[in-house]
């Protein structure tokens, strides 16, 4: 797998499904040069909550800059981000059949504490993709260029195909939700999540 297209991917914590398929499918690229851009999957996560739609958000440091490269963001432990981000994917997918077999690890590298944005998804990205069984062999850009012979997805919506149904823990209460964090494929499918991934048309 994967195919000789290319394509540079943005630096992404707990990124959406449709992220993970790139990168299990093609030859991909993550950037660690760009500017940071506020509310975008550099520093969130969609999930499946009693509710519906849950967002989960990694607080960053204040700074005076408005043009901060993402290699540069701190995270922000003035809040308890960590523990309500756990508790969240705890009563979003306790009942799932995969939770259990990932919840020591998943909370173990949720707990630690990370300076930068950066550090804290990488170690996600390798996490999950071990746990998914897809390639931890990643590309990371040395430096920031706007043009790029790449397919440049760094300000992708990762929102534009369409996505099989899998059984949801709240389904029955709110209808399938496609394309959320890689966390909800992989707590409902477990060892299925990768050939999900390959099933998906990009």
């Amino acid at each position: 797998m994967p195919s000789t297209k290319q394509y540079l991917l943005p630096c992404s914590y707990m990124a959406p499904i449709e992220y993970y398929a790139y990168l299990h499918q093609f030859d991909c690229t993550i950037e660690l040069h760009d500017y940071y851009i506020k509310q975008t999957i550099r520093n969130r996560c969609t999930i499946y909550g009693a509710n519906g739609k849950l967002q989960l958000t990694v607080p960053k440091t204040r700074k005076s800059s408005s043009k901060t490269t993402l290699k540069d963001i701190k995270i922000n432990y003035d809040h308890k981000w960590q523990k309500e981000h756990w508790q969240s994917l705890m009563s979003s997918y306790r009942s799932s059949p995969f939770f259990e077999y990932y919840e020591d690890e998943m909370k173990s590298v949720l707990y630690k504490k990370y300076t930068n944005l950066v550090d804290l998804n990488m170690v996600m990205l390798i996490f999950i993709s071990t746990k998914i069984g897809i390639s931890t062999d990643f590309k990371f850009t040395k430096a920031y260029s706007k043009e790029t012979e790449q397919n440049d997805l760094r300000n992708h919506k990762f929102n534009t195909i369409e996505f099989p149904r899998y059984i949801q823990v709240f389904e029955n209460k709110h209808g399938f939700i496609s394309n959320l964090s890689i966390l909800d494929l992989l707590f409902n499918e477990g060892n299925n999540s990768k050939h999900y991934l390959e099933s998906l048309k990009l």
